[in-house]
């Protein structure tokens, strides 16, 4: 199954374009039977999600935890922290950048000649204020059940340092209690792998409620704009495995194709959780110990969504452009350092990207009605900068563990996890209480049972 979870997963997005399609042209828009089919499509996807966000608490505290417990010296903690928010920065500037000069030298927005007022702030919904102090004030818990239950990526690093660093000082009495930790990470990606198996049906679901809710009109229309932002995309990802190469030479090659499974279900879900834990998975078999790995992808998962931040540059000076509004390089150099502050306290927003362009054009006096311009495909761009998160982190976490001098030797990148035990020499009747008269004696030949 693992093997082919790769093609299952493209089977589905194929067929869920078809599916999507064929219920947007053959069922009626706004009828009982259209809403069924949306709400259908929405289960099979919701059902993955929540299935993974499941997952993804227990995973991050647990392996955190056993981490920073086993780093031993607690300066490595800290050198490693430096290196990767100094990355972090590097690739933010990288990213914002790019989506500044990607969409000025396209001009998607150039020639449609908008007016204020032409669409309306309601079009885009109610989106959450981003407000700096409330987001540093809300990195730190004050329940780490309620940050689990609501998972608070942030917050629950946060506990699983103080926690890691406290097991790792009181030695041996801690020792029961790093090898739990071991054991919840390694649990939660035990039931990953039975997760997985749903996600071409997830896949599936997901595409066909965007293609049956929108058309496949809508990407005509907003051609342009879609095709100049996935060239964005693709120069980005040249530029981010690129570095990579100068770190992990050969190797940059063999980790996307380790992680090709968690760009796929980034891409088609648009949810960066869904692939967090198959991504930590692949990880560990590129040869990333845990201890890295599960210090750095969380961080990065807050603080380095490279599509995300480009994403927000690009669609920013596109509004702009939309409305005929010329925007100096001054301006433009004073958007980039805003989105480079206010984009890291994007993690634990709702409609993120909505939030930083929203904010950025209010500050700056730009149409803020102009996000109803991406809103209304916003499902298809949020596809490739969640893929292109994915790879960031990825190749962020690779290339410190390489800097670190603690890069190991793959292993294969398929390889199956234990089977829970089935058809035993019991037969699945050890345990059952069942009467003597209710079990059939399998060990006595029929001709002597009486």
């Amino acid at each position: 199954m693992a093997k082919r979870l790769t093609i299952y997963i493209l089977i589905g997005m194929v067929l869920g374009v078809v599916a999507g399609y064929l219920v947007r042209v053959m069922v009626p828009a706004g009828s009982e039977a259209f809403d069924n089919w949306l709400r259908g499509f929405s289960m099979l996807a919701n059902i993955f999600l929540n299935l993974i966000k499941m997952l993804v608490a227990p995973l991050i505290l647990g392996t955190l935890i056993a981490g920073i417990a086993h780093m031993g010296d607690s300066s490595a903690l800290g050198r490693i922290g430096i290196r990767a928010i100094s990355w972090f920065i590097i690739a933010s500037l990288i990213s914002i950048s790019l989506g500044l000069i990607m969409v000025n030298v396209l001009e998607p927005g150039a020639g449609l000649h908008l007016t204020v007022g032409a669409h309306s702030a309601a079009e885009v919904g109610e989106v959450k204020k981003l407000d700096l102090f409330e987001f540093v004030e809300h990195i730190f818990p004050k329940n780490i059940v309620a940050a689990m239950g609501e998972n608070n990526v942030l917050q629950i690093l946060v506990f699983a340092l103080f926690a890691g660093v406290g097991l790792s000082a009181i030695g041996v009495k801690g020792a029961p209690l790093v090898r739990g930790a071991e054991a919840l990470a390694e649990l939660m990606l035990q039931i990953t792998g039975y997760v997985m198996r749903l996600a071409p049906l997830a896949v599936f679901g997901a595409l066909a409620k965007v293609v049956a809710q929108y058309g496949l009109g809508i990407l005509a229309t907003y051609a342009e704009l879609l095709t100049e932002f996935y060239m964005s995309l693709v120069v980005l990802w040249a530029l981010l495995l690129g570095i990579g190469a100068i770190f992990l030479g050969k190797r940059i090659v063999e980790l996307i194709r380790y992680i090709r499974e968690p760009i796929l279900i980034a891409f088609s879900t648009a949810s960066s959780e869904a692939a967090m834990p198959k991504l930590f998975e692949q990880l560990d078999r590129f040869g990333v110990p845990r201890r890295i790995s599960g210090f750095v992808l969380p961080l990065g998962y807050s603080f380095n969504l490279d599509g995300s931040m480009m994403y927000a540059s690009f669609a920013t000076i596109f509004i702009a452009q939309a409305y005929g509004i010329e925007l100096s390089i001054t301006t433009q150099i004073l958007i980039l350092l805003t989105l480079m502050v206010s984009s890291k306290g994007i993690a634990a927003v709702p409609r993120a990207s909505l939030v930083v362009i929203t904010a950025t054009l209010a500050m700056f006096d730009l149409p803020v009605e102009g996000v109803a311009l991406v809103f209304a495909i916003d499902q298809f761009l949020d596809m490739g900068r969640t893929a292109t998160n994915v790879v960031g982190n990825a190749v962020a976490t690779s290339v410190i563990t390489k800097w670190e001098g603690m890069l190991e030797v793959e292993d294969p990148a398929f390889d199956d996890r234990p089977h829970a035990p089935a058809h035993t020499s019991h037969h699945g009747m050890r345990g059952l209480d069942l009467q003597e008269d209710m079990v059939e004696d399998r060990t006595t030949p029929p001709a002597d049972r009486a």
